[in-house]
């Protein structure tokens, strides 16, 4: 297959904040799948006239909100399907600095079969205590994987080859919300996806909507890793012997 790629973006009551993101991004004349995951009438009415408006957008409706995870991978089954190869996952909500899409979509063309993943370069605006679980997250996903190699497992700014992944999600059952970014990238490490790591400038807009419940989901967070672990003890083998080979 051509490189195809397009852009995926979850979207759930971000109505104030997707019009802008849509604008940045029909710049770079990628498809849009804008995936609304359940959003309120009014963020309903936003994405309508965006699908309506935007040639570039292609909107995918969820009735029932699912979860960021649950929303991506409805976005890549239906850009798969849509002849796309691979998918610049965004969020909505102006996190991302999208002047960075050019150089990530021609790293992901020169490496086809990779995934490149955005590193996080935050300013002032990040509260310390996300920052502070991302390590944590990090210290664990190094020992899933036997590996330094993916240095941000959180990051929302990536491009997925979708041949690979749509193999995954439709073989293993992912998270379906906080917990999808972290789990479809260690899985797809374990089966030898290679991880190219780019950096990217983040910020949290004054104001903007998170969905992250503390409570909810660092437990579903918490849950995901002991999977992960026990998930890499077995493979752990062929993990050292990756890593040993320089994989």
């Amino acid at each position: 297959m051509s490189f195809a790629p397009c852009v995926i973006v979850p979207v759930y009551n971000h109505g104030a904040t997707v019009g802008a993101t849509v604008a940045a991004l029909a710049n770079h004349g990628l498809p849009i799948y804008l995936v609304d995951d359940g959003s309120d009438a009014a963020t309903a009415m936003v994405l309508d006239h965006l699908a309506a408006s935007v040639a570039l957008v292609r909107l995918v409706r969820r009735d029932v909100n699912g979860g960021k995870g649950a929303a991506v991978m409805s976005g890549m089954r239906a850009a798969y399907a849509g002849g796309c190869s691979h998918a610049l996952q965004v969020d909505a909500d102006g996190q991302h600095t999208l002047d960075d899409v050019p150089g990530f979509l021609a790293a992901a063309e020169a490496a086809p079969q990779a995934l490149i993943c955005g590193v996080p370069e935050y300013d002032a605006s990040i509260p310390r205590g996300r920052l502070y679980g991302r390590y944590a997250t990090h210290v664990w996903v190094w020992i899933e994987t036997c590996s330094f190699a993916i240095k941000d497992s959180m990051c929302g700014f990536r491009v997925y080859p979708l041949a690979a992944t749509q193999i995954l999600i439709d073989q293993v059952r992912l998270g379906t919300r906080m917990d999808f970014d972290i789990e479809v990238l260690v899985r797809l490490f374990w089966r030898g996806v290679r991880i190219i790591n780019r950096p990217t400038r983040v910020i949290y807009p004054k104001g903007g909507v998170s969905h992250f419940r503390v409570l909810r989901d660092n437990l579903a967070i918490s849950w995901l890793h002991t999977r992960l672990v026990f998930g890499m003890l077995w493979r752990l083998p062929l993990l050292l012997a990756r890593r040993l080979a320089g994989g």
